[in-house]
């Protein structure tokens, strides 16, 4: 959902990737349904593990609650959204977790400097 947010918002003006230590077979049905539901589709996407290459190549790590299992690389610059897991959860219980992210995926977009047009 971030991913989707952040490539939503960000325009051609920054790049995201999405990943992680653990990722799931498939993208959460519900949290495709959320995103749908504001007109975002992340359909297109699946889980994919970081890898060290990635985490290097990138300005900021956002992690979710991956604790030990992610790596840390002195220099970058780190966030933990401590967020519920919307795994195996129904479409109501994921919609305010949507509206979270939308509004950290927004703040972190400002600190970048990255403009959000009427998007």
């Amino acid at each position: 959902m971030a991913l989707g947010y952040f490539t939503h918002l960000a325009g051609d003006d920054a790049v995201a990737y999405s990943g992680g230590s653990e990722p799931a077979d498939a993208i959460n049905p519900s949290a495709v349904a959320a995103m749908s539901e504001v007109g975002i589709d992340i359909t297109g996407e699946h889980p994919k593990l970081w890898t060290d290459d990635v985490v290097r190549a990138v300005d900021v790590v956002v992690t979710m609650g991956c604790g030990d299992t992610c790596p840390v690389y002195p220099g970058k610059r780190y966030e933990n959204w401590d967020l519920p897991d919307p795994a195996g959860q129904s479409v109501e219980a994921v919609r305010p977790i949507r509206d979270d992210i939308e509004q950290r995926v927004r703040r972190l977009l400002a600190e970048l400097g990255v403009v959000v047009a009427h998007r």
